[in-house]
């Protein structure tokens, strides 16, 4: 808990940013995150959502708001606005619109499909981001590169595993990591990715609906790559279901090697995992590379 004083610093930058006073007359905890902590904070029928973190961790909300802008650039789907973000107290800070959440059940899942489709037809020259971010609080680097697949090489999968030999991870995982590295090109024989807008980390905990009804989505790690990438993150941890997927689809179908390059692009967030977590995530990673191994054409 942050002290009445750096509240008030919190308040001020509110003020700034908006250009009219705003004092926080409560904060209440907010729970569901396993890295920041968040609060709601009200004030004179006004309320913000703010997350913390440790003060050398600032660059991370910077990034936050910056990737919240990108999605927001093609008003394709509702995303929260960013409002300021600072340090105080020893503490890093960054304030969010706060959204009303509550709205219905799946039956908005084929506008959300519909949304995304939107949003990944928003495109860029080049494979990456203008800046660097995190994927959970792992760092994830971006630089921009006109080549998918190198991109993918260096920035994701080679980067993931290098962490993954920091933390411990088995020799035989590396080198059927490596040897995964080396034969990408086989999974992308007939198929050539766009530069699309992506989330970056879209799982089920990352959207939520709003009590007016609209989708909604947060806790981007941005960045422009194949929208494959997305939508097999949205598969990982139990799916968006399957009227999701057929609303997607009909927007922009998907090409066939989509089955088989979801296990490729989530091997990513499961070194990833390992990263963060340890424990059986290395088991399980080392299970997707012998499969696609295994199938890699």
């Amino acid at each position: 808990m942050m002290h009445a004083m750096d509240w008030q610093h919190i308040a001020a930058s509110i003020s700034d940013t908006l250009g009219e006073p705003f004092e926080i007359e409560r904060h209440s905890s907010i729970g569901g995150g396993c890295i920041n902590s968040a609060f709601k904070v009200e004030g004179k029928g006004r309320s913000f959502f703010v997350k913390l973190n440790r003060a050398e961790l600032l660059d991370m909300f910077v990034a936050e708001a910056a990737g919240l802008t990108e999605l927001a650039r093609p008003a394709a789907i509702r995303v929260p606005e960013p409002i300021c973000y600072g340090r105080s107290g020893g503490q890093a800070f960054l304030v969010l619109e706060n959204l009303q959440m509550g709205g219905g059940g799946r039956d908005v899942m084929p506008l959300l499909g519909q949304q995304l489709a939107a949003l990944h037809r928003y495109s860029a020259q080049q494979f990456g981001w203008q800046r660097d971010n995190t994927i959970g609080s792992t760092p994830q680097p971006n630089d921009w590169q006109s080549d998918w697949l190198s991109f993918w090489q260096q920035a994701r999968l080679g980067y993931q595993l290098t962490l993954a030999k920091q933390q411990g991870a088995s020799s035989r995982l590396l080198q059927k990591g490596e040897k995964l590295l080396d034969c990408v090109a086989d999974f992308f024989t007939d198929y050539q990715p766009e530069a699309s807008l992506l989330h970056g980390d879209l799982w089920s905990g990352n959207y939520a609906i709003l009590a007016s009804g609209e989708p909604v989505i947060f806790d981007p790690a941005v960045y422009y790559g194949d929208r494959e990438a997305d939508m097999a993150m949205t598969e990982l941890f139990g799916g968006f279901g399957e009227a999701f997927y057929a609303a997607y689809n009909e927007a922009w179908p998907l090409d066939s090697g989509y089955k088989q390059r979801k296990t490729f692009y989530n091997l990513y967030h499961i070194l990833n995992h390992f990263y963060m977590f340890g424990g059986g995530y290395a088991s399980q990673a080392e299970g997707m590379i012998d499969r696609l191994l295994s199938e890699r054409g």
